[in-house]
């Protein structure tokens, strides 16, 4: 019988097809973005006055579309180009990316801009209001310029509300003195959530609206060839591979047009072959990595990385609950049983039933599960709960991070 070193070793050694699987990972930025320079030449449009008269105005502009449909890399590649841009002409221009699943009020938006870009502000003790300030003071009295995103900027509206939102879209109406230092990209997947504020705030961030329609088949050929040149070694994947992908995921097929699921299907049907030992990725492997890419899966774990790790154990207990049970709904109560027995069994002390209310209703407005009241065939009324993703899949994920939460939580008290 093999060793434990012996078949730690076998797979080491074991050859690969990947030379740089990292390019196939969603947090790779490339350099060159297939498709999508109408809309990078739409915001060099509206913020190259940052480049030809730095301070004189604030611009804001709204990128709406779809998952997978280039946003948040459109967002970061313009913004990584403008900062060289600036630097050639002597201006410091700072590009802050905000994930407003994670910074999820206008206090931790705030502090976030303050701490990317590397104010000493104390965040303790003052309110937005007064970090904002002092943060337009600091980059006045050096300098600096910055143009802020905030992704998943439609959570931010429904989870923040109208005058915090009407405090950042407004944000030089508040202090008129000050040099226009600061302006804004905002991401959202769709407008429905901005019908919550007042139409003042709406028609302000709706001045500059850059739509991001879901891909083709042909343009998601074109960008997996890009990803499979840069991640796979030569003559791994043959373009018939990338095709089959990209008619599976192309929107003029049927599919969702979702670049993110095609590289993701990519990346995956690469890890099949080289579990099997193949020197190339077949259309098998492909089938296979597509029964794991499903549209649910995909969004959810775009979510995940951002919830905190009462949410993680929260959605791992429902998850429990709805696998023991085989039904399409499970009660708040018996996912607080179980959630109360997770934490047991990890030591860590358990919330109460009112912060686990709030934490379930955090995961029903991500999107990551669904959750109603509880109707006719139901003995009085409770809070139902139901996941749409795979359970298998989506609780070994869940495992993964509250493994790195915890791990996180006991280096900060050492």
């Amino acid at each position: 019988m093999a060793s434990a070193r012996d078949v730690l070793e076998s797979v080491i050694k074991r050859m690969s097809v990947f030379k740089n699987k990292e390019v196939l990972y969603p947090e790779y930025i490339p350099q060159h973005l297939p498709h999508r320079e109408a809309q990078l030449k739409q915001l060099a449009e509206i913020f190259r006055v940052m480049l030809t008269a730095p301070g004189s105005v604030s611009m804001r502009a709204m990128l709406v579309g779809g998952v997978g449909v280039g946003k948040t890399v459109t967002a970061r590649v313009f913004g990584s180009t403008m900062r060289s841009l600036a630097r050639e002409r002597g201006i410091d221009l700072r590009y802050i990316h905000v994930n407003c699943h994670r910074d999820r009020t206008l206090y931790e938006v705030v502090a976030e801009i303050v701490r990317q870009i590397g104010a000493p502000i104390p965040l303790r003790g003052l309110s937005p209001r007064e970090m904002m300030l002092a943060l337009l003071n600091y980059i006045e009295r050096n300098d600096i310029y910055a143009l802020v995103t905030l992704d998943e900027f439609d959570y931010f509206v429904s989870a923040a509300g109208n005058d915090a939102v009407y405090f950042i879209v407004r944000l030089y109406d508040e202090y008129p003195e000050a040099k226009k230092r600061m302006s804004f990209i905002f991401i959202a997947r769709d407008l429905s959530a901005l019908s919550q504020l007042d139409p003042t705030t709406e028609s302000y961030i709706l001045k500059h609206v850059i739509k991001f329609d879901p891909y083709t088949s042909d343009e998601l050929f074109d960008i997996l060839v890009q990803r499979r040149n840069a991640a796979f070694y030569e003559g791994t994947v043959d373009d018939e591979v990338l095709r089959y992908i990209a008619d599976m995921e192309g929107v003029d097929r049927g599919g969702e047009g979702n670049a993110r699921a095609a590289i993701e299907a990519l990346l995956l049907a690469g890890e099949a072959a080289d579990y099997e030992g193949a020197q190339k990725v077949t259309i098998e492997h492909v089938r296979k990595a597509l029964s794991h890419v499903q549209p649910d899966i995909v969004r959810v774990s775009e979510i995940l990385p951002y919830l905190q790790l009462h949410e993680l154990l929260i959605l791992k207990a429902a998850i429990r609950v709805l696998r023991r049970k085989g039904e399409a709904y499970a009660r708040i109560g018996e996912i607080e049983e179980e959630y109360r027995s997770i934490c047991q069994m990890y030591g860590e002390e358990p919330r109460k039933h009112t912060q686990v209310y709030e934490y379930v209703n955090n995961l029903k407005k991500m999107g990551v599960i669904e959750a109603r009241v509880s109707g006719k065939g139901f003995r009085g009324r409770s809070t139902l709960v139901s996941i749409m993703a795979p359970l298998d899949a989506l609780e070994k994920q869940v495992d993964s991070l509250i493994e790195k939460r915890r791990t996180a939580n006991r280096k900060r008290l050492l």
